[in-house]
């Protein structure tokens, strides 16, 4: 019963996003069927499981200024804590600090993993995500907590001001 329970709830969950092809659309399916749909892409090109499920795990966690857990968590927090359980790399607490160390990348150039940096409020680098594929990032939003968005939607892009690798 226990395991029945386990695996059926592997193959179904919301995943929360506002990116505009995906809103309201009903994902089920393994972590790479879920994954693939929303972001557009084959299922073969979601090839780092232990990334979707990290990001499963934290869908929908809210906002919390200065937050470093479920309960909540800043841009900044998720940006760090990913970046160190899954690629194993150290990066700056601050969206404006990790915007100062990555290698600075086109657009265009943007692989899973790299990071894309906002302008809210006129305030340089204030916010960042994880870019993911086909111009969707990870991020934490404010109203939603953890959430995937779509770099292209007008909101996010007239705010997008930088990108890159971390080194």
């Amino acid at each position: 019963m226990i395991a029945c329970l386990f695996f059926t709830s592997c193959k179904s969950r919301k995943i929360i996003t506002d990116a505009s092809s995906a809103r309201g659309k009903e994902l089920s399916g393994t972590i790479e069927q879920r994954y693939a749909t929303l972001l557009g892409v084959q299922e073969k090109d979601i090839k780092d499981q232990r990334l979707y499920k990290f990001i499963d795990s934290w869908m929908g966690a809210p906002h919390r200024l200065g937050g470093m857990d479920k309960g909540g968590i800043d841009c900044s927090g998720f940006t760090t804590i990913l970046q160190k359980e899954i690629y194993k790399k150290s990066v700056a607490r601050t969206a404006r600090e990790m915007a100062e160390q990555v290698k600075r990348l086109y657009e265009e150039d943007l692989k899973e993993g790299d990071l894309v940096f906002f302008d809210f409020g006129g305030q340089p680098f204030n916010h960042v995500g994880i870019y993911l594929h086909n111009n969707k990032f990870v991020h934490v939003s404010t109203s939603k907590g953890v959430i995937i968005s779509d770099l292209r939607d007008p909101w996010y892009y007239k705010y997008f001001s930088r990108c890159g690798s971390v080194k």
